[in-house]
């Protein structure tokens, strides 16, 4: 007996439909701010880390904007404390791509 008709018999009033399913995807807008984000290097337990600090917009903006700089770069990181932390030494990459966005930047360190 397969899932289907497993799923049949769990649902037998269950009338299946072909059509495809519509995602309506909405584009996000980020808050672009007045003061500058800064962009320093620090080394954790001998590791370069790159940590971006001072957006003044909402968490979950602050969160797809780290997911973007993460999958734009190849690279890992995580959005802790206000901050995202991204493992390697990308401050340029990374302030042209907020430059690319509308934000200001500062570097900072180094």
């Amino acid at each position: 007996m397969d899932l289907q008709d497993q799923l049949k018999n769990l649902f037998p009033d269950h009338v299946e439909s072909n059509e495809p399913e519509e995602i309506q995807e909405q584009e996000h807008m980020l808050y672009v701010q007045k003061e500058p984000m800064i962009c320093k290097f620090e080394k954790r337990k001998g590791k370069a880390t790159t940590i971006i600090e001072g957006y003044e917009g909402s968490d979950e903006d602050f969160k797809i904007l780290a997911k973007e700089i993460k999958t734009k770069l190849s690279v890992g990181g995580t959005f802790k404390d206000d901050s995202i932390i991204i493992q390697g030494d990308y401050r340029d990459k990374i302030m042209a791509i907020l430059k690319e966005k509308g934000f200001k930047t500062k570097r900072v360190g180094g």
